[in-house]
C-alpha cells in the first residue's frame, strides 16, 4: 500500500486469531481516526470473528459483522506506519514487516479465552476489553494520528 496524498496513517492490529480483540480494535480505532487512518486487522492464527465481539461492537454503533478473519501473511510487503499487536502470541509471532513501521504492543485479555460459561456472562467480557481497548486507543492515537 503506497502513502496516498492524504497522508492517511497506515495500521495493522494483530492478535492470535483476529476473532476478537484485533477485530475490536480495528472498528475502534476506525471511528476514532476517521478519514485520517487506514486501519486493517489480523491474526497469527486466523479463525473466525466472533458473535460476542459483533454484538458488543454493535451495542455502540460499530459493524463488524462483514469482517473475516485474515492471516497476518496477508499482509507481508504492505506498508504500514504503525504494527499494532494486542495479545503475547501476536507480539512473540508477528511476521516481519518490511519497512520502518513502529511496533507498539499492549496485552489484552483474550475474551473467547475467558469467555465460559452462559452467553450474557461473556458478553460482560467482550464488553470490558472493548471498553479496555476503546480507552487505550483514544490515548494512543493522540500519539498516531498527528
Amino acid at each position: 500500500m503506497k502513502k496516498t496524498m492524504s497522508n492517511k496513517k497506515r495500521v495493522l492490529i494483530l492478535c492470535t486469531g483476529n476473532s476478537a480483540r484485533s477485530q475490536m480494535a480495528e472498528g475502534l480505532l476506525r471511528r476514532i481516526g476517521g478519514s485520517n487512518i487506514e486501519v486493517e486487522s489480523a491474526g497469527v492464527e486466523p479463525s473466525s470473528v466472533r458473535l460476542e465481539a459483533i454484538e458488543v461492537m454493535s451495542e455502540i454503533g460499530i459493524d463488524i459483522s462483514g469482517n473475516r478473519s485474515k492471516s497476518a501473511d496477508e499482509f507481508i510487503g504492505r506498508d504500514f506506519d504503525y504494527i499494532i499487536t494486542v495479545c503475547d502470541k501476536a507480539k512473540e509471532t508477528c511476521p516481519v514487516f518490511p519497512g520502518k513501521a513502529v511496533r507498539i504492543h499492549r496485552s489484552f485479555e483474550d475474551p473467547p479465552a475467558a469467555a465460559t460459561g452462559e452467553y450474557q456472562w461473556r458478553l460482560g467480557i467482550f464488553r470490558r476489553v472493548r471498553d479496555e481497548l476503546d480507552e487505550w486507543l483514544e490515548d494512543l492515537s493522540k500519539t498516531i494520528l498527528v
